[in-house]
């Protein structure tokens, strides 16, 4: 197989989509994706830049058009820009969008930089906008920060979304504010169903809240009409009428969205998991630092595509253990 046929896995579905981590470090403790005392991986296991940029242009060699950067929290890590400028040459030349996903912490920092390097979307995730219940959430007070940054993204042109994950009984009541404030600021809005991903401190299931009863829960107070937008990951979008706004909504528990995916994920380490919710991987990591590391990529990446499977088996129930033993924050958010 040529080294540039583009990514197709046994299901025929064209993988075009990438997201890659830079680091599973972060510097909040969100409640719902890893315990407050987190253990993160030791520094020598993590790729380097110049290993993540190799990565990246042997993807888009492949057929990868979009790159979304991820961690943990990729702002953190120490001179990310020189790998977010280098991908961004390739932008036209191979490579149609880079983007990253962010706590938003560090944003108010970062936004030009990002929009100088060609970066022009950002997700930011924020789950409410009430400051004591962020610190709760994320054992940090953080919010005024994150919320600097959502400007100073909006100032530096960067298109912002918003990832909202609904937690019943925590941010369930808030979320019409949410994507009322979304919408009428501009910016686009995800929710998220809560993901069975690592031990965390508590029951995930307590705190689970199915999208399609929070859709009609919203439809008593907005007219939501959908619409067939897609930004090439898994959520479903309306048109939120009263604001504008577009809402999307990510369902892996309630209705999964495998049929279409075009995605493949590759943490800080350099592992290829061929679906979120799977076990299923391959290490590039090896075959970046091995004698012959073009054709190991290579062959590395076939194999990806061969045992990437149909669908993901997620389920959330009390005393239930998780889907896989990885935090999000180590697989890429």
């Amino acid at each position: 197989m040529s080294c540039s046929e583009p990514l197709v896995d046994a299901f025929q579905r064209r993988i075009s989509y990438l997201r890659l981590s830079v680091t599973d470090r972060c510097d909040l403790r969100c409640s719902y994706c890893m315990p407050e005392r987190m253990t993160f991986l030791p520094k020598k296991e993590v790729l380097s830049l110049e290993e993540l940029h190799r990565l990246g242009l042997a993807f888009i060699d492949r057929g990868i058009t979009k790159i979304r950067l991820t961690g943990g929290e990729p702002l953190v890590r120490r001179d990310v820009m020189e790998l977010v400028q280098a991908l961004g040459r390739k932008l036209g030349d191979g490579l149609d969008e880079l983007t990253l996903t962010t706590n938003g912490t560090r944003l108010e920092e970062f936004a030009q930089p990002l929009f100088d390097a060609g970066v022009r979307r950002v997700n930011v995730s924020l789950d409410t906008m009430d400051g004591e219940l962020f610190q709760q959430l994320s054992r940090r007070d953080r919010l005024v920060q994150v919320l600097r940054g959502i400007a100073g993204a909006k100032r530096a042109g960067l298109q912002v979304k918003i990832n909202t994950v609904a937690l019943k009984g925590i941010n369930q009541s808030e979320i019409p504010f949410l994507v009322e404030w979304a919408g009428t600021h501009g910016h686009d809005m995800t929710l998220i169903e809560v993901m069975p991903l690592g031990e965390v401190d508590g029951e995930r299931v307590d705190h689970y809240l199915p999208l399609p009863a929070v859709r009609d829960e919203l439809e008593e107070r907005f007219t939501l009409t959908d619409i067939a937008d897609n930004t090439g990951g898994p959520a479903r979008y309306v048109k939120v009428e009263e604001t504008g706004g577009r809402l999307g909504f990510i369902t892996p528990l309630t209705n999964n969205f495998c049929a279409t995916c075009n995605r493949i994920r590759v943490t800080a380490t350099g592992q290829l998991y061929a679906c979120l919710g799977g076990a299923e991987k391959v290490d590039l990591r090896a075959a970046l630092r091995s004698e012959a590391p073009d054709r190991n990529l290579a062959t590395a990446l076939d194999e990806a595509m061969r045992i990437k499977p149909e669908k993901h088996h997620f389920r959330i129930e009390k005393g239930a253990e998780p889907a896989q033993p990885r935090h999000m924050s180590m697989t890429g958010g």
